[in-house]
């Protein structure tokens, strides 16, 4: 598929499947033309990067880490180290700790939004859900 496809199917702007070829993360072929084409795998590659873009990992983790994510047929890929799995391991320890925060950000929001609104009896009733 060209790569105006490619940028329908994933939802991906064709500047940002350009950058990710640009920065390793995605390969296409040439046609005699000139043309990029890709596979029909690129769509759920390019579904990887944005989630992993998402969780806030740079272009050159994601380079790291897309050859050791599991290869079709489910099983490990040989490229992952041990070194790469610590690394991503304190990824989502930073992902675990910004859910956190935001959680507390959001609980004194909402304590905000009560005490301003008047509604003190509904900050007792979510604070007695929440237990």
């Amino acid at each position: 598929m060209r790569i105006g496809e490619l940028a329908r199917r994933s939802g991906v702007s064709e500047r940002s499947l350009r950058y990710y070829e640009q920065q390793g993360l995605l390969r296409s072929e040439r046609t005699p033309g000139g043309h990029r084409e890709f596979g029909a795998w690129a769509v759920d590659r390019v579904v990887r990067i944005q989630a992993l873009y998402a969780a806030g990992l740079n272009s050159r983790k994601i380079a790291q880490l897309l050859p050791c994510m599991r290869d079709a047929d489910g099983g490990p890929n040989a490229s992952a180290t041990s070194r790469l799995v610590g690394e991503l391991l304190a990824e989502r320890e930073r992902i675990d700790r910004m859910m956190a925060d935001l959680a507390l950000t959001r609980g004194v929001l909402d304590e905000v939004i009560e005490a301003a609104s008047g509604d003190r009896g509904a900050a007792a009733d979510r604070g007695a859900r929440a237990s």
